[in-house]
């Protein structure tokens, strides 16, 4: 028995490492297609779209933390399940948008709001890809009820989905102004 626990659990493992770089790489090369397809002008809404589902999810995230620290663990589960939810739905418009419209440039001056912006967007960035295997153990440990695992994925994915989600959120009310 044990063995087939362990079994199941290394296929589990292995599931989320293979999503861990297989998300980011699919993003990353739907990106980099220079040909976008004409979804339409609705498109031109998703910007915003984002915007709001990176604040509920900061804000899923912040009552989550909240009803566990309350020992609410039905609570934290919904909240919870419900920020995962949002950021696969954020997943889809950001692709949705990105294979059909031009990347925004931002048009801000001064050197330490371009600096800003830069750093926001690039950490912003980076932290993204990172944080999809923590956050894919966290739900599978949570899920799973292996609550020290849970513990030990949460103590990196929380900080750093918290920081991408409201990260997000600057970003895009800075160049929000430049969007068409």
């Amino acid at each position: 028995m044990a063995t087939l626990i362990l079994e199941k659990k290394q296929k589990y493992q292995r599931i989320i490492n293979i999503l861990a770089i297989v998300i980011p790489i699919a993003v990353a090369a739907i990106l980099g297609i220079r040909q976008k397809v004409d979804l339409g002008e609705w498109t031109k809404v998703l910007p915003h779209v984002i915007g709001v589902l990176n604040s509920l999810t900061a804000v899923l995230l912040l009552l989550g933390y909240y009803f566990i620290r309350q020992n609410n663990r039905t609570a934290h589960r919904k909240m919870m399940t419900g920020a995962f939810i949002l950021g696969a739905v954020f997943l889809v418009c950001y692709i949705l948008y990105h294979i059909s419209n031009e990347s925004t440039p931002f048009g801000g001056t001064g050197s330490a709001l371009r600096f800003t912006y830069y750093f926001l967007l690039i950490s912003h960035i980076t932290l993204s890809i990172v944080v999809v295997w923590f956050v894919l153990r966290a739900v599978y440990f949570g899920y799973s009820n292996q609550l020290p695992e849970h513990r030990k994925a949460v103590k990196y994915a929380f900080p750093i989905w918290l920081y991408v989600s409201i990260s997000g959120v600057i970003v895009y009310l800075m160049i929000g102004p430049y969007y068409v």
